[in-house]
């Protein structure tokens, strides 16, 4: 069976804060380079002809490491860079939740709708994702696609047809098994239902700066 192997680096030292890392480039920490071993022996028999990659440089150095260890080729492509938390990027979880509990209640229970200041609004994240796996999708290519998280948490919920829920930065987020098989067949469907269909509201609310 065809699948799309769906993989989010490990752990960096702003999951150990549990702080907002966006599209800040950052290494893996120590857990993170154990993960990577870990994911490393676990994929050697899947069938992966490409690796598509973010641009970030965990996201890049582990997609490397698996074109090397399968013999594929990777291809980084931009539109997979991580969901922009603009001005939040950085900021400890828990103080945005204390100086905006509003914003950060809204933002979870419809993150639609809420744009951080200067970064990108969650429909944004979407249409990146639309337009960097149309391709791969509709040929039903047998691909990795290796991405942080929340763009992996968003990609998988596209693919598995699954609501989306923002989820939390902290170390205890990132889990022991790095990646999630789906099969082509099932995510060309839903990819395509699902983009196929009406756009979202672009309502959204507009937040005011923080201070980090």
């Amino acid at each position: 069976m065809s699948t799309i192997v769906l993989i989010r680096p490990g752990c960096t030292a702003f999951d150990t804060e549990s702080r907002l890392q966006g599209t800040l480039d950052l290494p893996l920490n120590k857990r993170g380079e154990e993960q990577v071993k870990q994911l490393l022996a676990e994929i050697q028999s899947l069938n992966i002809e490409i690796v598509f990659a973010s641009p970030c440089e965990p996201a890049r150095g582990l997609a490397e490491e698996i074109g090397q260890e399968l013999g594929v080729p990777v291809k980084e492509i931009e539109d997979l860079s991580n969901f922009s938390f603009g001005l939040w990027q950085g900021l400890c979880i828990e103080d945005l939740k204390r100086k905006h509990p509003r914003v950060y209640k809204q933002w979870h229970e419809s993150p639609h709708n809420v744009r951080p200041p200067e970064g990108e609004t969650l429909s944004e994240a979407e249409s990146r994702v639309h337009s960097a796996l149309e391709r791969p999708i509709k040929r039903e290519i047998p691909c990795a696609i290796v991405v942080p998280d929340p763009l992996f948490s968003l990609i998988a919920s596209i693919l598995e047809g699954t609501p989306f829920e923002m989820p939390t930065p902290g170390e205890e987020s990132v889990p022991c098994k790095l990646w999630k098989e789906i099969p082509t067949s099932q995510a060309r469907e839903v990819f395509f239902a699902r983009f196929g269909g009406p756009g979202h509201s672009s309502a959204e609310l507009v937040i005011p700066r923080l201070e980090k």
